[in-house]
């Protein structure tokens, strides 16, 4: 009897493994593999045509000491997180807000607002933008109606890294459902002391609402960030880098050296110093937690 319950929790075994192995597979052939296979080839001079030759740490040495690409394209990127993570939080934060509201086909609403996330990062959606904010695009047209000056918004270097975070911004969907799902926790009878004590909704919000959401915020600007110093579309297919390299995201720098240079370990090599300062950045992120994010339970992270 008893074998026959252990052959069967086996079997069970079995069939869990074999629903999963199509995720291990893919984990193992387009995650891990490239993964280990990029850091080996970091120390080689590999580019996919002659043999791989080990070099050592002459791709990192050249990185820092020849490389003025790189320093032009690692302030641009983190220029380019302060400016546009901020924004998407904030936009996602008041946009869910609103939809916590009860209203008529909110769910309709909550669709709709989510779907840029969906179709924001497609090559399409960035063309559509490089049209509308051209110099005689529609942005400028409407401007023009209404008696306001053209402004080059991506033909001014000042200014095009900002247009190409809004369409990041534009993508709020994902940190919107998140933030949803969190005001969603927390307890009504909060704010029905608040109001009983004569507390405005300002007040509320800063007391009750954003502590509450700490957990939630610290969530959202991680993932965020992660996804904001690898962005790509954006700079290669509204602006390919430019005015005068000021779009010019550490990402594209990347695949040109990759794929137009076809010097594959120093991509390879530029793709860990990119990892490192993710995970610095996360690393400064998570210690400063401790200070402004507030667990109910008063437990850490």
């Amino acid at each position: 009897m008893k074998g026959h319950v252990n052959s069967k929790k086996k079997k069970r075994q079995y069939i869990g493994l074999l629903y999963i192995l199509p995720w291990i597979l893919g984990f193992l052939i387009f995650q891990l593999y490239p993964f280990i296979s990029s850091f080996i080839y970091s120390f080689t001079n590999y580019n996919m045509t002659s043999n791989t030759e080990f070099i050592g740490l002459k791709n990192y040495i050249d990185i820092f000491t020849k490389d003025s690409q790189f320093y032009n394209s690692l302030k641009v990127t983190i220029f380019y997180v302060f400016m546009a993570v901020p924004m998407k939080l904030i936009f996602a934060l008041i946009i869910a807000m609103i939809l916590n509201i009860k209203l008529k086909y909110v769910n309709f609403y909550r669709t709709i607002y989510y779907l840029p996330s969906i179709l924001g990062g497609s090559v399409a959606v960035a063309v559509l933008w490089r049209f509308l904010f051209a110099d005689s695009g529609l942005v400028n047209e409407i401007l023009s109606f209404f008696g306001i000056p053209k402004i080059g918004w991506l033909s001014n270097p000042k200014i095009a890294l900002f247009t190409i975070s809004l369409l990041t911004v534009w993508q709020f969907g994902s940190s919107m459902v998140i933030f949803l799902a969190g005001l969603k926790q927390i307890p009504k009878e909060l704010y029905e002391a608040a109001t009983v004590d004569g507390v405005s909704k300002a007040g509320m919000f800063f007391t009750i609402t954003l502590p509450l959401l700490t957990p939630i915020i610290l969530f959202n600007l991680i993932m965020q960030m992660i996804i904001a110093f690898q962005e790509f579309t954006g700079s290669f297919v509204i602006t390919n880098g430019g005015p005068m390299k000021s779009t010019y995201l550490y990402a594209m720098k990347l695949y040109d050296e990759g794929f137009l240079f076809m010097k594959m370990g120093y991509a390879s090599a530029l793709s860990w110093v990119l990892f490192t300062v993710i995970l610095v950045c996360t690393a400064l992120i998570f210690k400063s937690s401790e200070y402004w994010t507030y667990y109910e339970d008063g437990g850490q992270y």
